[in-house]
């Protein structure tokens, strides 16, 4: 890929979102402790990317120092995990925010001593489709997502949005 590649991505409600100029770093998945209870997940998969890629188009996350080296930004509206950030010049973004974040395979993983045994196991489970589980979550047959497209938009939240989508809702959008 090319110095001019560009990638977008946001949070779950579309409060926060970003751009990103240039090629992507080194693609992992961490398992270590604060990690896992940082994206309330098994592990946290994160791309680096050098500080001055990033240009918050919407919002802006809030943060919470994990550790005395390390802030991880998120957005403080929907909770969705968006960065890993430590001293110096590199930081870390969630694959999962990114619009296409299919392209984005991890190389390494890290923190190995946390990781939860069941993880190696996930690939032989038996596996549905959402729609296929009407059985267990009928809601699934007339379900209408409040989640931002995988995509800029102009505005956002729509204006027939259901404004009990939040029970805090953002401020105002700032446009970069």
């Amino acid at each position: 890929m090319s110095e001019t590649e560009t990638h977008t991505g946001g949070c779950q409600c579309g409060a926060v979102r970003f751009r990103i100029s240039g090629a992507l770093g080194r693609a992992s998945i961490c398992h270590c402790r604060m990690c896992q209870k940082a994206f309330g997940g098994f592990y946290a998969p994160l791309v680096a990317i050098d500080k001055e890629q990033i240009v918050w188009t919407r919002g802006e996350p809030a943060h919470f120092r994990s550790s005395n080296h390390v802030a991880r930004g998120f957005c403080a509206a929907c909770g969705t995990p968006l960065t890993y950030e430590e001293p110096g010049n590199t930081m870390a973004v969630a694959i999962g925010a990114f619009d296409a974040p299919g392209g984005i395979v991890p190389t390494i993983q890290y923190g190995v001593e946390g990781k939860i045994a069941s993880v190696d196991h996930l690939a032989g489970l038996p596996s549905l489709k959402t729609i296929e589980d009407l059985e267990n979550a009928g809601f699934l047959a007339d379900i209408r997502s409040n989640q931002h497209p995988d995509e800029d938009t102009g505005d956002w939240p729509p204006a027939d949005w259901p404004q009990d989508a939040w029970s805090h809702p953002p401020g105002p959008a700032r446009r970069d």
